[in-house]
């Protein structure tokens, strides 16, 4: 396994979330890396989830550690979800900018509310906190150290609400 092909030196923090369609019952994590030496994690469960609000809060908790361990600090948070880094590089500055709406081309056609609003916004604001973070995405379930790292203890935390945790 591998932590990144070519990673460079410094802070990277790999986020993960998932999900069981039948119990409705996700995961999410982070896993921290300063150097390739894993310096923190976290994870847990969420009742009632859908697999993008797994990856939102598990980017959101990432941005938070940074936010809160290391900031002033370049950091890039990671992540295979390509809703979560596309809503973060660009999506997020156009629903600011209309209000957290997405604005259809369509005229006649309403606004339309954004899934996950509220998460989005938390993202905002610690994404905005701190302009020495980026977001990238990595591929998934690819034998990356970090994001396989972040993907078993996502299940953790899913598996925690049954009451069962792998080691």
């Amino acid at each position: 396994m591998r932590l990144l092909p070519e990673t460079p030196n410094g802070l990277h923090v790999f986020a993960d979330g998932c999900y069981e369609p039948n119990s409705g019952q996700g995961g999410w994590a982070f896993v921290a890396y300063r150097d390739v030496v894993e310096i923190a994690a976290d994870f847990g469960g969420v009742q009632d989830s859908a697999n993008n609000s797994m990856e939102l809060i598990a980017l959101l908790k990432a941005a938070m550690w940074v936010n809160t361990n290391a900031l002033g600090e370049p950091a890039i948070i990671w992540s295979d979800s390509l809703y979560a880094v596309k809503g973060c590089s660009s999506w997020r500055h156009i629903w600011k900018n209309n209000g957290w709406k997405k604005i259809v081309p369509n005229a006649i056609a309403r606004s339309r509310i954004i899934a996950n609003q509220e998460l989005w916004k938390a993202i905002d604001l610690q994404l905005s906190r701190n302009p020495l973070i980026s977001i990238a995405w990595c591929k998934g379930h690819f034998g990356i150290e970090g994001n396989e790292r972040a993907d078993e203890l996502a299940e953790n935390g899913r598996l925690s609400l049954q009451g069962g945790e792998r080691a």
